[in-house]
């Protein structure tokens, strides 16, 4: 069928021609529409529950909230884990969801548990479904600048103006506000006035929220005019609140003013932000929606700034402290750039090998239409262009150009040994029919071989699978145009004066080197495969010595400075800490600008506690760097310098860390959880793991977090007492959440803004338990007031300043942070010394997790991975061949290519990783291919030979079988040396890479370089050896008379 593909395409050069064009315009079409991404989204579909409840301690908002929101969600279909966070004031509560969920499918299924969930919540909670973005989603932030203008002012700028403007832009899912102060009316009550006048607290927070509304009152007609009638009651500043009456004794009024102070203050916070150690700053964080397009959104958020920007106060502006567009312009610009010089390469190697410039161009022109190919079928599936999509053409340009070349080659063989009596086009035909079938099935060899990184699952799969779809569209693109397009080029380029094979400099060159070798070999057939399989053996000793980790770390050229610090830290010293940490991170020249945030943004996408600080930190471009300086040397510099008692560091980068955290809940490379059921017992076991794992060598910090290390003011009522004086519990505890907690009794509307009034006692009233039992007073029935401490006791104790469950148990974290960049050997041992040191009571118990985790997933997986991927190859192998002795032949190339791959990545000390892994599986098909090539060859000199015996009526004798090796595997070492060649050039561009995301990519490469180099080798030196084996075995065995017929392979004849 193949065959007569060929044919049909080489006789109908004008229709090939326009599908050729045709598709290279669809291709440039979409080249032209692909969104940009830096990477493809790694994160899982997430649906976040949260809730506000203002005011309430962790353990309260535990039991009453978070508890019976995660046992609710743990019902929800496809969810892979529930994650519950109770921080003062709020709960989070994160449902992760299997790959390939739809994430509105995810949200309407969580929406329907939690209007059944919401019923066991306390009156006046309202839980909320956080936005639709994806867990990477954080792609700009940006602080408001403003000399004149004051933290408040600027807040209050961007939570009614900035923000709603900006939440417009295509794609963004919110816009969330973070750091300065928030205005609230605070109504700050005399006790000493309230016990005169004989009015309850209570009372003020009726008359303020009762006295705040505008009423309608229908329409009124007057003179055949219409009015519309309204009651104005909104209060609108001090003076309104000021005014309001709260009783009336003969006559006189009692206002608000006789007994309160109303006065404009900041709100209770929970969130703080700093740039470059100068002090507090008022920022915004664009949260992009789930699978929108990172760049996109980001451009529309800064056409949205420009178009705002004339209406911010004179003074005002905004300035950009993290944009992930500058990340995925670097990352495109490095791929972009290695595919040109892939190209240019590639190029290179087929005019010099072919020493015929018309004739490498027929590859030079098939190279650019298989890209465009590979680009068509990305845009049809909705594909972004990222560094590993682009990756996957990248690694594949140097295979594409194989079957043209071989083709080219065996075409100028025919045209060189014609005597003129075949037409041109006929002698194209033949040379492409001998061998583009078997090319065809090489090149479907290198495509099937990649399909088991489609096995691949959850953040690995991710990373991969695009590189894995666009190396298959490529690969698919590359054979089909070697059986069309490529014997059409070859008609219309092949033509001239070539250079006959014996006078190729090239082609003498190498024949002159291997000749001398084949001889040798051939004569010591036991010894070369004694040293082949010596050389085999010897690979196990770097093997040994090779490291292993998840993946690469990828340089953002941003970092991510995530201190973690002991609980119980107030807002002013987080402040405090958050700028000095700044300010020293500032004076590092590499450093471009450093953005601090200590505490949570005003988001469900942020669950942080407020000793949990996020900076981040734009670096300057390298060249702008000391000389010799890494991002290695870097962190541990900051490192060094960052040394604060009670701080634990760690470095991560902004993607990898949001990506990370959702993953697992761990941010730092790896993770421990503890899970059990009582806090204290858990935060010791904690604490004796930190211990263990700080002994072991490599570790860097290790931090496990306090569980009990909260403060509480415990206020508990006394059942005698209060019975004494006829007062419920409910009444006392009313007053406590008024007097103490300041509760919010209502909202002013001041034209498009909103502030919050609250009520409560002066701060001197309420600033130790000795006052507020005190100066505190309860209202008795009967009008007296009676101090808090006579009815309740006031003890201060420790407990959880938050406390974390993962589907509904239970769990700590230890954060352990490793410059070791052998992971798999860390883990190794802190295992083993946690084991040695710490025993775990009955019902508790601990998992690794982090990067450590998808690495053991990853390894797992791999196990049936590989042999499916030798299998496949095999089975197409024998496809091709029809005969299991050549297909185990061309197999042999694979454990061969595997030598050069380990050694060179011993001698990079690159380490084992998912990369790496990819790496080795495209080098599996590639090394199969390069053995197809020099067995057609082989079957082609072994199969004239028998022709020519057959014609004379004579058997094939062993001098036969030898001439023939030496013809097929000698006189033919230009095409199979210029198929290795044009391999490994297209390699080379991506080993000497140094932009943004050649970690990852020169990872994949190195393996697939140095297993060319060994399975070249091999190919060149062992294959023809026991292939003279074979046949010797086949010619004295009982089928000997058979061997003119049944010693050939199908794809020969």
């Amino acid at each position: 069928m193949l065959a007569r593909l060929i044919e049909w395409s080489v006789r109908n050069v004008f229709l090939v021609l326009v599908m050729a064009i045709a598709i290279t315009a669809a291709g440039i079409y979409a080249v032209a529409r692909t969104p940009l991404d830096a990477l493809p989204d790694l994160s899982d579909v997430q649906v976040i529950v949260f809730t506000e409840v203002p005011g309430q301690a962790p353990q309260v908002v535990e039991d009453q909230v978070t508890y019976p929101l995660t046992t609710a969600m743990l019902a929800v279909p496809k969810s892979k884990v529930v994650r519950g966070f109770s921080f003062f004031g709020a709960s989070f509560v994160y449902v992760i969801f299997e790959d390939g969920t739809d994430i509105y499918w995810a949200r309407s299924r969580v929406l329907e548990y939690l209007n059944f969930a919401s019923k066991k919540l306390p009156e006046g909670v309202t839980p909320t479904l956080g936005p639709d973005a994806t867990g990477v989603g954080w792609v700009y932030q940006y602080v408001l600048e403003g000399e004149q203008w004051s933290l408040d002012q600027l807040r209050a700028i961007q939570d009614w103006y900035v923000r709603y403007q900006l939440t417009k832009a295509p794609g963004v899912a919110e816009v969330a506000s973070v750091g300065g102060f928030v205005r609230q009316y605070s109504v700050t009550v005399d006790p000493g006035r309230l016990r005169q006048y004989g009015i309850p607290l209570s009372r003020i927070s009726e008359v303020i929220a009762s006295s705040n509304r505008d009423v309608g009152g229908r329409v009124l007609e007057m003179a055949e005019t219409e009015y519309m009638i309204r009651g104005r009651g909104y209060l609108r500043g001090i003076e309104d609140i000021e005014q309001l009456v709260v009783k009336a004794e003969d006559g006189t009024p009692v206002l608000v003013g006789d007994l309160a102070r109303v006065e404009l203050v900041p709100d209770e916070r929970r969130g703080v932000t700093e740039l470059n150690g100068e002090g507090e700053v008022v920022g915004g964080i664009a949260v992009a929606r789930y699978g929108e397009n990172a760049l996109t959104v980001i451009d529309g958020i800064k056409q949205k700034i420009a178009e705002i920007g004339p209406g911010l106060p004179e003074g005002v502006s905004i300035r950009t402290v993290y944009d992930r567009s500058d990340l995925i312009h670097r990352a495109i610009a490095t791929l972009r750039w290695t595919l040109l010089e892939e190209s240019v390469i590639v190029a290179l190697v087929c005019i010099v090998f072919l020493f015929h410039v018309r004739s490498a161009l027929v590859a030079i022109i098939m190279l650019p239409v298989g890209v465009l190919i590979a680009f068509l079928a990305m845009r049809l599936l909705g594909m972004n262009s990222n560094i590993m999509s682009l990756g996957g053409i990248a690694i594949a340009i140097g295979a594409m150009v194989d079957a043209a070349i071989v083709m080219i080659e065996n075409a100028h063989k025919h045209i060189e040994r014609d005597d003129g009596t075949k037409p041109r086009i006929q002698l194209i035909i033949d040379a492409c029919r001998e061998v583009g079938p078997a090319l065809f099935f090489s090149l479907l060899i290198i495509t099937v071989s990649f399909l088991p990184v489609f096995a691949l699952e959850a953040q690995e799969g991710r990373l991969f699978h695009p590189l894995a779809f666009t190396k298959t569209f490529a690969m698919a693109g590359g054979a089909l145009l070697s059986v069309t397009l490529v014997p059409v080029l070859m008609l219309l380029f092949v033509r001239g004066k070539i250079l006959p094979e014996a006078k190729n400099p090239v082609n003498r060159f190498l024949i002159a080197i291997y000749r001398p070798v084949i001889a040798v070999v051939l004569k010591h057939k036991a010894a070369t495969l004694v040293l082949a399989l010596v050389a085999l053996l010897g690979t196990a000793w770097p093997a040994s010595r090779l490291g292993s980790e998840f993946m690469p770390t990828l340089n953002e050229g941003t970092l991510l400075y995530m201190p973690a610090s002991l609980p119980g830290m107030s807002v002013t010293k987080a402040a405090e800490l958050l700028q000095q940490q700044d300010r020293i991170i500032k004076t590092f020249p590499e450093v471009e600008s450093v953005f601090g945030k200590a505490g949570r943004a005003l988001t469900a996408t942020d669950p942080a506690p407020l000793e949990m600080f996020e900076t981040v930190i734009n670096l300057k471009p390298e060249d702008q760097w000391r000389e010799g300086m890494t991002i290695d040397a870097l962190i541990a510099e900051m490192d060094t310098a960052l040394q604060f008692p009670g701080v634990a560091n760690s470095w991560t980068m902004p993607i990898k860390a949001r990506t990370d955290m959702l993953a697992t809940g761990i941010r730092t490379p790896i993770g421990i959880k503890v899970f059990g059921t009582d806090l204290g017992e858990m935060e010791r076991l904690a604490k004796e793991i930190e211990a263990a794992v700080r002994t072991v060598p490599g570790t860097t910090s290790a931090y496990a977090e306090r569980l009990t290390g909260g403060f509480y003011l415990d206020i508990e009522p006394d059942r005698r007492q209060l019975a004494r004086y006829n007062l419920p519990v409910g009444e006392l505890q009313d007053v406590i959440a008024a007097a103490l907690g300041g509760e919010m009794v209502t909202t002013t509307v001041e034209g498009r803004e909103r502030f919050g009034v609250i009520v409560r006692y002066p701060r001197e009233l309420r600033d130790s338990p000795e006052t507020i039992a005190q100066q505190v007073l309860v209202p008795t029935m009967d009008g007296a007031q009676i101090p808090l401490g006579e009815l309740a006791h006031v003890t201060v104790r420790k407990g959880a300043p938050s406390i974390r469950t993962e589907n509904a148990l239970l769990s700590a974290y230890i954060y352990v942070d490793t410059r070791d960049p052998d992971m798999g050997a860390y883990v190794r041992s802190a295992q083993e010394a946690v084991a040695q040191s710490v025993t775990f009571p009955p019902g508790y118990y601990a998992t690794w997790s982090g990067q450590y985790e998808y690495m053991q997933r990853a390894i797992a997986k791999m196990k049936i991975v590989v042999p499916v991927t030798l299998s496949l190859i095999f089975l197409l192998l024998y496809l091709n061949f029809r005969r299991v002795t050549e297909s185990l032949i061309v197999m042999l190339s694979v454990p061969f290519a595997l030598v050069g791959g380990v050694w060179l990545m011993w001698a990079l000390d690159y380490n084992l990783s998912v990369a790496v892994a990819v790496g080795f599986i495209a080098l599996a098909g590639v090394a199969a291919e390069t053995g197809v090539v020099m067995l057609i060859y082989l079957d082609h000199a072994l199969e004239a030979r028998a022709k020519d015996r057959e014609a004379k009526g004579e058997a094939l004798t062993l001098a036969d079988i030898t001439d023939a090796i030496v013809e097929g595997a000698v006189e033919r070492v230009r095409p199979k040396m210029m198929t290795v060649v044009a391999i490994m050039a297209g390699l080379l561009p991506i080993m000497w890479s140094t932009g943004t995301g050649s970690e990852v990519m020169r990872r994949i490469a190195a393996p697939m370089v140095g297993g060319m180099v060994s399975s070249t080798i091999l190919t060149l030196v062992v294959i023809p050896v026991i292939y003279a084996l074979v046949k010797r075995r086949e010619l004295l065995g009982p089928r000997a008379q058979a061997v003119p017929v049944a010693g050939l392979s199908e794809a020969a004849r």
